[in-house]
């Protein structure tokens, strides 16, 4: 069932999302809205993912929340809105709040090289491929806070072919799942990110924009600056101040059958439950509990990401509670990689610290310039339209994905926005 929202007492809304009495937003046209609902139960019904939980918010208040299908088909457990998520890459965005943070006190510069951090930054390589092998060069120029906050540092995931053998032999790579898997590594983040800056990276600082360890070696240097665990840092100045009680970087076993099963799209295109293990299920609820990936590692719920995304959506601060000044936000959510990025996903697409921009109309579907998201490897997905007041999280636990959900997703909601 359809379940549109709109509450008079938003502040009370985002802190607790207590859901009352719905009442339809005028913005919105509530037989589009049903077209959302209707997409994702055929999308569960043609097997081509197990569930979901669809999200929308309009200046703060929810307009439209859904959970279809599946947690854990196998075990026959329904999804609700409750369900827990493995977020990957949208962890990025937290992270990156936090670095700004420490920006703000002045312990972190943007320009400082990473090297004053982590040691083995200092002087790093590049790979260069030849005929007989491999050519390591000295890097041009120390890596930057700014240049892993764009990732335009050049550091990959060690899955190239070329770099592959050097990254697995140091536990990383194509040793780490799908390169960016840590949570069954047994020793702290630093350390993983110490060996990984003796590797060579694929690019120049500066010259292109790779997707890779980039915002895990931001995790590391939260730590270096703030004397405290990622973890740690994350709860006390974001999760639990923003009142997000289900973001957190393992779950306790108590909670176990709170997280979403994960599920890959077959060749035949259909969802089949994925293994154990770095490239399946994961190590979030019985593993060591020690690597806090700022890259990858995070788990959450739609409604707690949806909060973190009104906060950054409002300049900064929700309900009184300010996590960071306009100004930082402004710079986070702005292209500040040129046309790097737009090189390898497309044009009218940048990359801001820590968010993917939208810097003309029709970029990225129906979503406003100005608007800024990403996703995660599992399937989860999401954007902030800040001329329109859209806040758009959509979960699931799909990986491989081989399916059009996402983008259709947020069509859906375009349509259904006719003020």
């Amino acid at each position: 069932m359809l379940t549109a929202i709109r509450l008079s007492l938003a502040p009370l809304l985002l802190v607790g999302l207590s859901f009352c009495q719905a009442v339809p937003d005028p913005a919105f046209s509530p037989e589009r809205l049903a077209r959302i609902g209707t997409f994702l139960q055929q999308s569960v019904d043609q097997n081509k993912i197990a569930g979901a939980v669809a999200l929308v918010l309009h200046n703060g208040k929810p307009v439209y929340e859904r959970a279809v299908g599946w947690s854990d088909k196998e075990a026959g457990r329904r999804m609700t809105t409750n369900t827990v998520f493995r977020i990957a890459s949208q962890t990025k965005a937290i992270t990156s709040a936090a670095i700004m943070a420490l920006v703000e006190e002045g312990k972190i510069g943007l320009k400082e090289p990473v090297g004053h951090f982590i040691p083995s930054f200092t002087k790093t390589t590049v790979a260069q491929p030849t005929e007989s092998g491999l050519n390591l060069v000295p890097a041009k120029r120390p890596i930057t806070i700014q240049d892993l906050l764009t990732h335009t540092a050049g550091i990959s995931y060690g899955v190239n072919a070329h770099l592959a053998p050097l990254y697995e032999a140091k536990g990383l790579g194509p040793a780490a799942g799908n390169g960016w898997y840590t949570a069954d590594k047994a020793e702290p983040i630093c350390e993983t990110m110490e060996r990984l800056g003796t590797l060579p990276f694929l690019t120049q600082p500066g010259e292109a924009f790779v997707y890779g360890y980039n915002t895990d070696v931001l995790g590391c240097v939260v730590e270096k600056a703030s004397g405290m665990t990622l973890a740690e840092f994350i709860r006390t100045r974001i999760t639990a101040p923003l009142g997000l009680k289900d973001t957190r970087f393992f779950l306790p076993a108590a909670e176990r059958d709170r997280l979403a099963a994960v599920y890959s799209t077959s060749k035949g295109g259909t969802f089949v439950r994925a293994p154990e293990g770095s490239k399946g299920q994961g190590a979030y609820v019985d593993g060591p509990r020690v690597s806090f990936a700022g890259g990858a590692g995070l788990t959450s719920t739609a409604r707690d990401y949806a909060r973190f995304l009104e906060m950054i959506r409002r300049g900064g601060v929700l309900n009184g509670v300010r996590i960071l000044a306009p100004r930082s936000v402004e710079l986070m959510t702005t292209n500040q990689s040129g046309d790097l990025h737009a090189k390898s996903s497309g044009p009218g697409l940048g990359f801001g610290l820590g968010f993917q921009t939208t810097d003309r109309y029709g970029a990225n579907g129906m979503a406003s310039v100005g608007s800024f998201g990403w996703g995660g490897a599992y399937g989860t997905t999401y954007l902030v339209d800040q001329k329109s007041g859209l806040v758009l999280v959509l979960m699931l636990q799909l990986i491989p994905n081989g399916t059009d959900v996402q983008a259709k997703f947020n069509n859906l909601v375009y349509q259904s926005l006719l003020h």
